[in-house]
């Protein structure tokens, strides 16, 4: 077997403790080696479980590993991403990349230019399920139209409750990359936010512009009472309507198969990806064709 990669993990809060610690871990190909969190009780506790050592600072850890796997606010993301990209380790990253367009361009562009290999957690796409429904739709193409609803209570209690950011920007920075990525999978790429609509309790409705004159609704909401979340993607046109069925595999399912593919593409320095940080680019257009519609 080849030598690990050894990853170090920015962040400590939930889904770093629950997907990537563990998910790194635990796949042959990658050894969690470092971790990082702004308050070092939860760092520690983090490492102590997986025997990894815990670094003073974010750059310390940059220099200690193959890998930085980044899971912390959009805003720390891009700086911190940044300095790994220039320190030339390849990259995990959240979603979506930066707070903003403008250090989303720059953290992708640096990427690319030390060709580095990066992932943009999707990990929707690399569920079995949504491998298969998307090559379906596109091997039977002719569709003019598409829906995304995404809607659940997870800021209303939960591990994910108390994320500032999350309040802060709300479904649309968290639940919308998600959904923008398979609608643009589905239907050709996202070219426009034709209007943008937000409630007070963060209830989004957005019709979208795809290439060939297509287009798209999503509605999302991270405040509403819903148990289960309601997750409900489709596509419709001259075949009818084809729904993406219920989730089947689990996001740490879901991450490990997404660690496989990283590892091949650090192995055999093929560096781009369809959910690299180009793609998180470009979703973070949308993002922000968005907010400008609303405003």
């Amino acid at each position: 077997m080849e030598e690990q990669l050894r990853v170090g993990l920015i962040g400590a809060g939930p889904w770093a403790s629950s997907v990537h610690a563990p998910g790194i871990a635990e796949h042959p190909g990658t050894r969690l080696t470092t971790v990082w969190a702004r308050r070092r009780d939860a760092a520690e506790e983090l490492a102590g479980r997986y025997g990894a050592e815990v670094a003073d600072d974010p750059d310390r850890l940059i220099d200690q590993v193959d890998v930085v796997a980044v899971a912390v606010p959009p805003s720390v993301q891009a700086d911190i991403a940044l300095r790994a990209a220039q320190a030339g380790k390849h990259v995990l990253l959240e979603k979506p990349l930066a707070g903003t367009v403008d250090d989303a361009r720059r953290l992708a562009g640096t990427i690319t230019d030390n060709d580095l290999a990066s992932l943009v957690m999707l990990t929707l796409r690399f569920s079995p399920e949504v491998i298969d429904w998307l090559a379906e739709v596109g091997c039977m193409g002719g569709w003019t139209g598409g829906s995304a609803q995404w809607l659940s209570g997870a800021l209303l209690g939960g591990a994910y409750s108390g994320s500032q950011w999350r309040h802060d920007q709300g479904a649309l920075f968290d639940v919308g990359p998600h959904a923008f990525d398979l609608l643009d999978a589905a239907l050709g790429p996202i070219e426009d936010v034709l209007a943008a609509h937000k409630t007070d309790n963060d209830l989004w409705h957005l019709i979208l512009g795809h290439a060939n004159g297509v287009t798209s609704t999503v509605t999302m909401s991270m405040h509403l009472p819903m148990r289960p979340t309601i997750v409900d993607l489709a596509v419709y046109g001259e075949h009818g309507h084809n729904t993406l069925g219920g989730r089947k595999t689990s996001s740490q399912q879901a991450y490990a198969a997404m660690l496989d593919t990283f590892v091949e593409m650090v192995r055999s320095g093929q560096h781009t990806h369809a959910c690299d940080a180009q793609r998180g680019l470009h979703l973070q257009h949308i993002l922000d064709q968005a907010l400008r519609k609303l405003a």
